[in-house]
């Protein structure tokens, strides 16, 4: 499994025609069952004359629930394709419909499955992409003098800071990636033994 995740920034349309046949490449941001549910009717609603609308979907942080389906394609010809080619590229949180106007010419099998991993393919190519990144997130409270120091030292360590508050104390949120947040807690939780700060857990997302 990737350690880096891509999620799309918008809905992208890519066409393709193999012999004779029209493959569309919808591919669609999508981050629940529902809104996959959604995509894919949306896709299905807009070819209502098509012969197929196969789909194949990745849902989760972690790219953990999958699913595809043919749609009346031969068996293992264009859901399956269509996740590998999803996964291939790390993609997560998506929706991917491939619909097909037969042209009169019959592909094979291996012609299907090339087409439908094709297809999904130079949809991606197309597509607006970013990481997904995880984060985590605390206030920290402590002295005016440990401050600046307890700063200087989080920020080595990865940590970015939000909103810093000035009253008898200074307080101030602090987020990093989750790959970084097991150093980082270790590291505040030291700091609340030895008495220098006070931490509450904040952000996660």
């Amino acid at each position: 499994m990737p350690e880096v995740f891509y999620v799309l920034r918008e809905p992208v349309e890519r066409e393709i025609k193999i012999r004779r046949s029209r493959f569309i490449a919808s591919l669609l941001p999508a981050d629940s069952l529902a809104s996959v549910k959604a995509a894919i009717a949306q896709v299905a609603a807009a070819h209502p004359t098509a012969n197929h609308n196969c789909w194949a979907y990745v849902v989760g942080d972690r790219g953990d629930t999958v699913h595809s389906s043919d749609a009346g394609e031969p068996s293992g010809t264009a859901g399956k394709p269509m996740l590998n080619a999803l996964q291939r590229h790390s993609l997560t949180n998506v929706a991917a419909v491939v619909t097909r106007y037969f042209g009169g010419v019959k592909l094979g099998v291996r012609g299907l499955i090339e087409a439908y991993g094709q297809s999904v393919d130079e949809a991606v190519a197309l597509a607006k992409l970013e990481r997904l990144v995880k984060r985590r997130g605390w206030t920290l409270t402590t002295t005016y003098d440990q401050s600046e120091t307890l700063q200087h030292r989080l920020k080595g360590m990865g940590a970015e800071f939000g909103a810093v508050r000035y009253t008898d104390r200074v307080s101030m949120d602090i987020v990093c990636e989750e790959s970084l947040a097991p150093g980082i807690e270790a590291y505040l939780a030291e700091l609340v033994a030895r008495g220098l700060a006070e931490v509450e857990e904040g952000l996660r997302q």
